[in-house]
C-alpha cells in the first residue's frame, strides 16, 4: 500500500519504519527535515520534504505529532493530496473534539478519519507491540488494520469518532493512580529502611502486581527516570483528560493532585524526566540524571 507518514519522532519513526519493513511503500514528512531525511536513508523509506509530498496519492495517511492544533494543521495540509478514498489514521493523542472535527472534515473531502491513539510507549513503538485503541467508522478501519498491525499487538475500534481518544484518556487516568501508588510503595520501602529489591521480590508475584511495578520499581528506587514517556508529555495528557471532565462531569480527583504533583516535578527539572518519576518528589536526595 501507498502510505504518507507525518511525524518521524520516538513514536513514529519506529512504526514508520515497521510498515517500511512490512513491504509497503511509505513516504515520512518530519517538521525537522534533517529527522525525516535520517529516518528515510535507516529505513529505505522515501524522505517528503512537505506533507503535501507525503501525502501525494496515498491510499493511508498516518500521523503521530504533538497535539490539536498539529493534528489540524497536518490533516488540511494532506487532504488535498490524498488518493480518493483514502484513509486517515491519527496516532496522536489528542482532544475528542479535534478527532470529531477532523472526521467531519476529511469526510467533506472524500476520505475518513481514524482517531486512533496508542499505548505502549517507546519500547512498544520499537518492538511492534502496542496497542491501538480506535474511533470512527468500522469498514474504513477494517481496510487499514492489517497495515497498523505492522507495529500493533492489538487494534479495537472502541465507537464512533472520539471514542479512541476518550479510551486513551481512561488510559491515561489508570496509569496516573498506579505510578503515584508506585512511588509512595517506593518512598515508604526507603524510608522503613528496607531492602528495595527484596520488597520487589516478595510482593511482585501478589495483588501489587502491575506492568509499572515489573517495568519501574527498580529504576525508580534508583532514582534513574530515563525510561521513555515524558512527564511534559504526560501533563498534556491529563490536561486534554481534566478538559474533557469538567465537560461531561466526571469526578477526577486523583487524576487532578496526580497532575499536580507532575508539575512539582517539572520544577525540579524533571520535564523530560519519564512518568516514574513522580518517585522523585519523595526521594532524598535528589535522583540522578
Amino acid at each position: 500500500m501507498k502510505i504518507g507518514f507525518a511525524g518521524l519522532g520516538v513514536m513514529g519513526g519506529p512504526m514508520a519504519r515497521h510498515l517500511v519493513e512490512g513491504g509497503h511503500e511509505v513516504s515520512g514528512y518530519n517538521r525537522s527535515p534533517g529527522k525525516a531525511q535520517a529516518w528515510a536513508q535507516a529505513t529505505g523509506g522515501r524522505f517528503a520534504a512537505t506533507v503535501g509530498d507525503a501525502a501525494a496519492g496515498a491510499e493511508l495517511f498516518v500521523l503521530c505529532v504533538g497535539n490539536d492544533d498539529d493534528v489540524r494543521a497536518v490533516v488540511a495540509a494532506a487532504l488535498p493530496a490524498l488518493g480518493p478514498g483514502a484513509v486517515i489514521v491519527d496516532h496522536t493523542t489528542t482532544s475528542a473534539r479535534v478527532a470529531r472535527e477532523m472526521a467531519e472534515l476529511a469526510a467533506g473531502q472524500g476520505a475518513c478519519f481514524i482517531d486512533a491513539p496508542v499505548s505502549g510507549g517507546q519500547a512498544g513503538a520499537e518492538n511492534g507491540q502496542l496497542s491501538v485503541m480506535a474511533g470512527g467508522d468500522a469498514a474504513a478501519l477494517a481496510r487499514v488494520e492489517p497495515i497498523l498491525m505492522c507495529y500493533a499487538k492489538a487494534v479495537k475500534l472502541m465507537g464512533p469518532s472520539g471514542a479512541g481518544q476518550l479510551t486513551k484518556m481512561v488510559n491515561q487516568i489508570a496509569i496516573a493512580g498506579v505510578v503515584q501508588g508506585l512511588a509512595e510503595a517506593v518512598h515508604f520501602a526507603q524510608t522503613a529502611g528496607l531492602d528495595t529489591d527484596a520488597v520487589y521480590e516478595a510482593i511482585s508475584k501478589g495483588a501489587a502486581q502491575s506492568w509499572q511495578m515489573d517495568n519501574r520499581w527498580k529504576t525508580a528506587a534508583a532514582g534513574q527516570f530515563d525510561f521513555g514517556f515524558a512527564v511534559d508529555w504526560m501533563r498534556k495528557d491529563l490536561g486534554l483528560v481534566l478538559d474533557e471532565a469538567r465537560a461531561n462531569g466526571a469526578h477526577l480527583a486523583l487524576t487532578a493532585l496526580v497532575d499536580q504533583f507532575y508539575s512539582e516535578v517539572q520544577s525540579m527539572g524533571g520535564s523530560r524526566w519519564d512518568t516514574s518519576s513522580l518517585a522523585a518528589r519523595l526521594q532524598r536526595p535528589r535522583p540522578k540524571g
